[in-house]
């Protein structure tokens, strides 16, 4: 013991040792808080809504399918590709409107769509026209976008009442919801 009380150095190896061990401690909680920081701010995952999807058949020759899509998400989305019951569908039969406005109705049945139709959906100030996509479709965070689809391939009269899937593909991920196939009349 009397050792211990002359030894000048035995008093500071255990600062020492506790020093290197607060620093070493703090600096790995530095380099996780900085990790988490970097990965949390740069990685923002979509969030897309997909709702009121309709597939509709005439009877004769014509279908169309239509769908309403809201980005809840932190970022945009672009929208690559749209398929019904697995068969892509072409841009030029895809008619689209990007919205900030909430949709509260159902999508109705649109006979003869292009690119002047004008469409409403309860909305008393406003009629929404569509646009053709002539390309990938790009959504605003917090926007909707109305999608109607003419002619989807592989839709018959002998589909009606079957389900049928739609799938939404964005540059992250890809969106499925199933419906079944109505008739117009």
């Amino acid at each position: 013991m009397r050792d211990l009380q002359r030894n000048r150095l035995a008093l500071s190896t255990v600062v020492t040792t506790l020093i290197i061990l607060v620093v070493s401690v703090l600096l790995a909680g530095v380099v996780s808080y900085f990790a988490i920081n970097v990965t949390s701010t740069r990685v923002q995952e979509e969030s897309v809504h997909l709702t009121k999807q309709h597939v509709w058949h005439d009877g004769d020759s014509s279908s169309q399918a239509a769908f309403l899509m809201i980005n809840t998400g932190g970022r945009d989305l672009v929208i690559d590709k749209i398929s019904v019951r697995g068969q892509e569908s072409l841009w030029t039969t895809v008619f689209y409107n990007v919205t900030s406005d909430s949709i509260s109705d159902d999508l109705p049945y649109v006979s003869g769509m292009d690119n002047e139709t004008e469409v409403d959906l309860g909305n008393e100030s406003y009629d929404y026209k569509f646009l053709v996509a002539g390309n990938d479709i790009t959504v605003r965070s917090g926007f909707s976008i109305i999608v109607y689809i003419t002619s989807p391939d592989s839709i018959s009269v002998n589909d009606i009442g079957l389900t049928v899937g739609m799938t939404v593909h964005t540059s992250q991920a890809m969106y499925y919801k199933e419906c079944n196939v109505e008739a117009t009349g």
